[in-house]
């Protein structure tokens, strides 16, 4: 199973793709006169705003989406990156969300401009842009994102890639005897506890809804980010004669791996840019259509606020938190240890933490579980949403949907790591094509209604 899904998701993350996803935030950026440089100190300010009227604030809609983003793939994805494609593969990943602010800009824009009112408070996504924006002809489009979306959610980036992180991490520390074998792999106690304990904690904030969803990120989301990046500080800090060393790396190799990292490491060009802008687009979510939908929950009423607003979970996700993860990844030199996953990031803490070692491990693993968790009850939300286009308001359904997405959640520890990641990967990609098209075809509409809002702006 696990080598079909590598030969799928190669097929898949071929250049058509890369050059899609880039290609989009490029046109985006020089259409827009690069705004997210241009805005980003607006942006910023802006996410604490506050606006009266129905939904959830600005910030809290941002606090879900970077809930649904900061997971795994700041600490496992960026380590998978450059473990695969060598220290370069993270210029690849920040050239990508650099590019990807402006095209999650204009998810947010148009998550605004079309989203429907209804009786349980706000409702949009790519699925309301294709189909209102583009038109009734087009509906087949939105119905395709929507039923990916829903399939994403239970099968990808939202259950097993999250809780398989956890039970991984759990395992590692504890180190606890084996509890039966599966598949030729022995399964610990640790997984098997960590496992029934995510997802009981999972039914708990599920059942409450989005307004649950929403409150729970607010705390969650600041609380793990500063420990995180606490902690990666200090290890930079005992490193920083490293760092501009670690940068020279990471900028040769980014543009000729073999010349700088040797033939023998098996990296190409190739692999630095799939897992670059691959991992890149897992954990930003950029152009996958994701964040538009808890943008449109937002009760900020002008497009462009809420886009620029929107703009800024990438910025603060990939390039401040993946940077920061890379430089602690490289300046150690345990991108090079013959580990994988969270182990490489372990390594990297446990080596350049100046205190004991089992306290550094203990303290990512649990960064891990709350990020890893934020991203759980934050994907359940998108794909709740998107089954809710497919389906109306149909209590049952969705109530069943839970149950599958629990389920999903509960067999999550029981895949292997690879796989996992693999059926991601693939997943985001299917997703993604729907959403990138309906962006393309309404460039027109959000560059020119941007610049006559940002103009009515100047005159106030």
């Amino acid at each position: 199973m696990e080598e079909g899904l590598a030969r799928a998701g190669a097929l898949v993350w071929g250049w058509p793709m890369m050059i899609l996803f880039v290609g989009v935030g490029v046109l985006f950026t020089v259409r827009l006169r690069f705004l997210q440089f241009r805005k980003l100190k607006v942006a910023l300010k802006s996410i604490f705003s506050r606006q009266e009227g129905e939904g959830i604030s600005p910030y809290a809609a941002l606090c879900t989406a970077l809930a649904a983003t900061i997971g795994t793939g700041n600490i496992v994805g960026v380590a998978t990156a450059l473990c695969a494609g060598g220290p370069g593969a993270l210029l690849w990943m920040l050239i990508a969300a650099f590019f990807g602010m402006a095209t999650q800009y204009a998810e947010g824009f148009l998550a605004v401009k079309y989203r429907k009112k209804t009786e349980s408070g706000w409702f949009g996504g790519p699925y309301c842009y294709i189909e209102q924006g583009l038109g009734k002809k087009w509906r087949w489009l939105a119905v395709m994102f929507a039923a990916i979306g829903a399939a994403v959610g239970i099968l990808g980036v939202g259950t097993v890639t999250q809780v398989n992180s956890i039970t991984t991490a759990v395992d590692a520390f504890f180190d606890t005897k084996t509890a039966f074998s599966l598949g030729g792999r022995d399964i610990s106690w640790a997984t098997v506890v960590s496992g029934a304990v995510v997802t009981a904690a999972a039914a708990l904030v599920l059942l409450g809804g989005a307004k649950r969803i929403a409150s729970v990120c607010e705390t969650l989301v600041p609380l793990m980010s500063a420990a995180y990046l606490l902690f990666s500080a200090v290890l930079l800090v005992r490193y920083a004669d490293r760092i501009p060393a670690a940068i020279a790396l990471i900028v040769k190799s980014a543009v000729a791996p073999r010349a700088v990292l040797g033939a023998a490491a098996g990296i190409t060009l190739k692999n630095a840019l799939r897992m670059g802008i691959g991992r890149g687009v897992f954990t930003n979510e950029a152009g996958l259509g994701s964040s538009p939908i808890a943008a449109a929950a937002s009760n900020e009423r002008d497009p462009v606020r809420q886009g620029l607003i929107s703009m800024t979970g990438t910025f603060i996700d990939t390039i401040v938190i993946c940077t920061i993860t890379g430089l602690c990844l490289v300046v150690t030199g345990a991108w090079q240890a013959p580990l994988s996953g969270v182990e490489l990031t372990d390594y990297a803490w446990r080596v350049g933490l100046p205190w004991q070692q089992s306290i550094s491990s203990f303290v990512l693993m649990f960064c891990l579980i709350f990020f890893a968790f934020a991203t759980i009850i934050g994907w359940n939300f998108y794909a709740e949403q998107c089954l809710r286009y497919l389906t109306g308001e149909r209590k049952k359904v969705r109530t069943l949907y839970r149950v599958a997405y629990l389920l999903a959640i509960a067999a999550g520890p029981f895949f292997t790591v690879g796989a996992a990641w693999e059926l991601a990967d693939i997943l985001n990609a299917l997703m993604a094509v729907p959403n990138l098209s309906a962006l393309l075809l309404l460039q027109n509409e959000v560059v020119s209604d941007t610049k006559r809002r940002l103009m009515a702006w100047k005159k106030k």
